[in-house]
């Protein structure tokens, strides 16, 4: 639409240029960012981030039958790795529009070991087991500032563990057996971003869930220190722990992981 102001009363012109001076004014009170999605609306932004995590991990059980002891044991991140049967998958990916966000993140650990047998009924043995564990978290940017910003959400991860336990034949023929079992626990969800300047910045996140719905206590927490080393990507070096306390018919399951994470998030 074109507006002719030769049309307009010589009255109106003054009044005409206040406006638009004090719309202006007004415009530039917000970033620029602010005045970009006023101006075309919220825009989708994947981020993904490969990472790292190298955990060292504490299991304990505890039988129901009282008169049976509690066993516990931990393995470090050494002995994982030594006994990966396939190539590990760490990674997660976020979805933004505008202060809404959407997390995905996955692990698959496969991890197998030969074990001791006197060799007579059975030939040697061998035993492995998956971990999945994948979770999606709903967030939304409750503070968003030029330096810091704070999300809520809530989600759920799931768990799954399948052991396979193989005896090769001897006297007896050879004999498999496969157990696991899955479960999702919902989740409630915190994280803090502050920016501490020449392109460093510090991130915390939390959730905890479980609830007694599935498993009793479900959670996680990270801290990163973060490195913008380039428009498109993020550095990220820190620490993670995650666990869970499981009720199983016959024994409650204590697990806790908890080691340095290295990661990268990489802007499309």
């Amino acid at each position: 639409m074109h507006l002719n102001l030769d049309l307009l009363p010589r009255s109106i012109l003054p009044m005409l240029l206040r406006v638009v001076v004090l719309a202006a004014l007004i415009g530039t009170a917000g970033s620029p960012a602010q005045a970009q999605e006023a101006s075309f609306g919220p825009k989708w932004e994947a981020l993904v981030m490969p990472y790292l995590w190298m955990p060292w991990t504490d299991v304990g059980v505890s039988p129901t039958n009282k008169l049976l002891p509690s066993a516990s044991n931990t393995i470090g991140f050494d002995q994982l790795a030594s006994h990966l049967s396939w190539v590990p998958f760490m990674g997660a990916a976020e979805f933004r529009n505008g202060p809404y966000g959407i997390v995905f993140d996955y692990l698959h650990a496969p991890v197998r070991t030969g074990l001791n047998t006197p060799k007579i009924l059975f030939g040697s043995a061998g035993v492995g087991s998956t971990v999945d564990t994948g979770s999606m978290t709903f967030l939304y940017r409750a503070i968003a500032q030029p330096n810091q910003y704070l999300d809520v959400g809530a989600g759920t991860r799931v768990w799954g563990f399948n052991t396979a336990l193989s005896l090769n034949q001897g006297l007896l023929p050879a004999v498999s057996v496969t157990s696991g079992g899955t479960w999702a626990d919902p989740l409630i969800s915190v994280r803090y971003h502050r920016d501490l300047g020449d392109g460093f910045g510090a991130t915390v996140y939390g959730d905890v869930g479980g609830f007694g719905l599935a498993a009793n206590v479900d959670w996680q927490a990270v801290a990163t220190v973060d490195y913008a080393w380039k428009s498109w990507i993020d550095l990220h070096a820190g620490f993670r722990g995650l666990g869970f306390d499981y009720s199983l018919p016959r024994a409650g399951v204590n697990v806790t992981m908890y080691g340095p994470i290295l990661a990268g998030t990489i802007r499309f």
